[in-house]
This record gives structure tokens, sequence and C-alpha cells, in this order.
């Protein structure tokens, strides 16, 4: 069965909630986007389960303070407790500079596990 709006709604209000943990230095609540065994890939390597997580997280407002994840364009596709999603990423310094740092592509699976959506994979590719 193809998802449903109320899906594709929690979809993108993860994807929201992802961005504020971030953003606002909430490591825990940035891994919990995440299932258990859920991995964040980027060029820098891989990150995987929620500990492994959740430091990453913590690490990312020491080098990236005041800065802001915009993310556009998304596209839910999905079945059942299984979906993708990609969705365009500008991060963006809100410091003295106010400038974009990366621009770049999410590229997302997801499982519904207790009856809410979680990452089980999440990609990013920045541009150029």
């Amino acid at each position: 069965m193809a998802l449903d709006a109320a899906d594709t709604l929690e979809i993108l209000q993860l994807a929201a909630r992802y961005n504020h943990a971030i953003d606002y230095g909430d490591p825990e609540a940035w891994a919990g986007t995440f299932t258990e065994d859920g991995t964040f890939n980027t060029a820098q390597g891989v990150q995987q389960g929620h500990e492994a997580l959740a430091q990453f997280a913590a690490g990312f407002g020491t080098g990236m303070a005041g800065a802001r994840h915009w993310t556009n364009n998304h596209i839910v596709d999905g079945d059942g407790d299984s979906a993708t999603h990609t969705c365009y990423l500008n991060l963006i310094q809100t410091n003295d500079s106010a400038k974009s740092m990366i621009t770049g592509l999410y590229e997302d699976t997801l499982r519904k596990v207790d009856g809410q959506w979680r990452f089980t994979s999440r990609t990013v590719t920045a541009d150029g």
C-alpha cells in the first residue's frame, strides 16, 4: 500500500526535527531521528548506531556554530513501513559571514518503527 498523506507529513516533520536538533545542539534528539542501527554517510565517513550518531552530532556544534540546515524540494516515496526520501540541502552560516557553506543532496531510506518513521540510512552528498 502506498504511503498516505499522514505518513508523508510525518517523514517531512522527521526531516525538520533532524535539522532543528543538530542546529540547536541536541545530539540525543538528532540521533533519535535514526533507527537504533541507523547510518549517516558523508564524505568524511559513516556513523552507525545511536551512540556514534550522538557523538557525531555533539561534535558538529564545535566546528559549525551558528549553522542552519535548510532543506527543500522534498520527494517522498514508499509502501507500507518502508520509504525513501530525497531533498536538497543548503547549509547556511548565520554568524558574521552569513553565507552558504554547503549545498548538496540528502538521500534517505526510512522505516516505520513502533508507529514512528526513522531514518535507517541518510547519505549527504555535497555539490562541488
